[in-house]
C-alpha cells in the first residue's frame, strides 16, 4: 500500500502559475505509475496528467497541453505537477494518484487517491 500526500495548491489569479506536490510512502514509489486528476464542483473527476514509473513518458491532456508538467522524483518519491498560465476554468481539487499498472485516463485504473488540493482561479 502507498499513502500520497498533496501540497502546493491555492488562490492565484489568471494567468499566474502553481506548483502542486504529492508525497508518497509506503511501497516503493518507483512501482507505481502515477498521475494527477482534478474535479471542479459538479463535474466528474476528469484526467489532467501522468507520468511513467521511470518519468521517461508524459501524458498531458489537451486543455492544459503547453501549460502544465509533470515530473517526478523516484529518489525523493514525489511526483509535481506545475501549472503555469492558469485559467478559471483549472479551478477545482486536484488529486494524485497511483496506479499497479500502467497508463490510463480512467479514475478506476489507479489504485491508491491523495486527499486533494484546492487550486482556485481568479478572473
Amino acid at each position: 500500500q502507498v499513502q500520497l500526500v498533496e501540497s502546493g495548491g491555492g488562490l492565484v489569479q489568471a494567468g499566474g502559475s502553481l506548483r502542486l506536490s504529492c508525497a508518497a510512502s509506503g511501497r516503493p514509489f518507483i512501482m507505481y505509475f502515477m498521475a494527477w486528476f482534478r474535479q471542479a464542483p459538479g463535474k466528474e473527476r476528469e484526467f489532467v496528467a501522468a507520468i511513467s514509473r521511470s518519468g521517461d513518458t508524459t501524458y498531458i491532456t489537451n486543455s492544459v497541453k503547453g501549460r502544465f508538467t509533470i515530473s517526478r522524483d523516484n529518489a525523493k518519491a514525489t511526483v509535481s505537477l506545475q501549472m503555469n498560465s492558469l485559467k478559471p476554468e483549472d479551478t477545482a481539487v486536484y488529486y494524485c494518484a497511483a496506479s499497479r499498472s500502467s497508463y490510463s485516463e480512467s479514475p478506476t485504473s489507479y489504485d491508491y487517491w491523495g486527499q486533494g488540493t484546492q487550486v482556485t482561479v481568479s478572473s
